[in-house]
């Protein structure tokens, strides 16, 4: 399939950049960091050897949502959405853009995503996580109350968020401690991510904005293959859970799921048989996962041609209204 659309693809900036080393081998960083920082060589090449005909480009992790000085986490949130735009509007029909936003202050948030949307044309906003404010070890998660204008704000512009992961702080998740092997993409970002997201939808965010939708990565950290038992046990008893649906009911009304370094077609079929087709779209993880790897996979798994290119390009088209 050769002209396949990416959404959960990673470029950083000099602020932000060694936040991934940590994710890479040292006789392999030298190369991730390289290809982060790339827009126009290695990017381009190999969106084009493996069909990705289009990519929707976020900071990477941690990077906006570690710092813990509001008033510094907007700068460089600027400085990374303003990069940004200026490689879209070198490359428009190759790159589109999710803003980078600083929700240690909602209301900076706000402002610097509509400007992103409204005047440097990106097509939705990505979180990694949750925000550390004011000190290191103070976490916001994005269902408390302080950030009820800022979803306002957010579904007023109609375009949807990803939800990506990053890693717990260590003090916070002693369950990792000695066992640096469990944490980042080998669990703790699935773990991590699936409990935010589950909050969201459970804390009635979807109900007040239903429009509103969340994007996943990973085949949805999880969600998909437990949420029959999730809601199973939550119709034995809601406990207080504020929403007014199912967590399934949201699952399949106002999240989209991706691919996004998860390569195999049982996973993919177990996704579909949950949430159905439409769902379900195309991404590599790019450059923390190889654009081969993806495309060899995807473009020969075994599904009908038609769901391959709803996931490959046309539910993308379709939740962004691109051209």
């Amino acid at each position: 399939m050769k002209d396949k659309i990416a959404l959960e693809e990673h470029f950083a900036i000099d602020l932000t950049i060694g936040d991934s080393q940590v994710y890479a081998r040292p006789e392999v960083w030298t190369h991730l960091r390289a290809n982060l920082l790339d827009f126009e060589q290695q990017r381009l090449e190999k969106m084009d050897e493996w069909g990705t005909a289009f990519s929707i480009l976020s900071l990477n992790s941690p990077a906006v949502q570690a710092i813990p000085d509001p008033h510094r986490a907007l700068v460089v949130a600027q400085k990374a959405n303003d990069i940004l735009a200026e490689q879209i509007s070198r490359h428009p029909a190759r790159f589109g853009g999710f803003a980078a936003v600083p929700l240690q202050d909602p209301d900076a948030a706000a402002r610097e995503l509509e400007r992103c949307v409204t005047q440097l044309g990106f097509h939705g906003f990505l979180v990694n996580g949750f925000s550390q404010v004011g000190d290191e070890r103070t976490v916001a998660y994005y269902d408390a109350p302080r950030f009820a204008d800022f979803w306002q704000h957010a579904a007023a512009l109609n375009k949807p968020f990803y939800m990506h992961p990053r890693d717990p702080l260590p003090e916070r998740e002693p369950i990792y401690e000695g066992q640096p092997w469990l944490t980042g993409p080998t669990w703790a970002f699935a773990a991590e991510t699936s409990v935010h997201a589950l909050r969201l939808m459970s804390s009635g965010l979807f109900d007040r904005h239903p429009q509103l939708q969340m994007i996943l990565g990973h085949f949805g950290e999880g969600i998909p293959f437990n949420v029959w038992r999730i809601d199973h046990i939550l119709r034995k008893g809601r406990r207080g859970m504020p929403c007014e649906r199912e967590i399934g009911d949201y699952l399949r009304n106002n999240v989209h799921i991706t691919t996004s370094g998860n390569f195999r077609t049982p996973t993919l079929l177990s996704t579909l048989l949950e949430v159905g087709s439409d769902r379900v779209m195309y991404s590599v993880d790019y450059p923390f996962e190889k654009h081969e790897d993806a495309a060899r996979w995807f473009d020969h798994c075994e599904i009908s041609e038609n769901d391959r290119r709803k996931i490959g390009r046309d539910n993308a088209v379709r939740l962004f209204g691109l051209q």
